[in-house]
């Protein structure tokens, strides 16, 4: 359990994907650049790969965290976690990731609370 002060910390906002493309070498990872609006662009490693195509992630609207300290992932720099909902256990049939969006469009960079 956290205090609501340690929540308050977190910063989410909406994001919008402008690329996404494989990371050259692995199976899972994707690297997206996202629009956060005030907050500037982004760059995003995520491991996404084997549910969503790079092609169908342009364009949607997410939900980062945006005050999460830059990490390396197999080279690659990610300034930022999306939020996604997963279902079952990896490797059975009923294994989903799925992104978590907003219910309507919104401008880049909304804070979520």
């Amino acid at each position: 359990m956290i205090s609501f002060d340690a929540f308050k910390k977190l910063d989410f906002r909406v994001a919008i994907i402008l690329e996404a493309e494989k990371v050259t070498g692995t199976r899972n990872l994707l690297r997206l650049q996202v629009d956060m609006g005030e907050l500037g662009k982004r760059q995003i490693v995520t491991g996404l790969a084997q549910h969503y195509s790079a092609e169908t992630l342009v364009g949607m609207q997410i939900i980062v965290l945006a005050n999460l300290k830059p990490a390396m992932f197999r080279g690659v720099k990610s300034e930022g976690m999306l939020l996604a909902a997963e279902t079952g256990k990896p490797g059975d049939p009923q294994y989903r990731v799925v992104l978590v969006v907003p219910e309507q469009e919104l401008p880049a960079g909304t804070p979520v609370h």
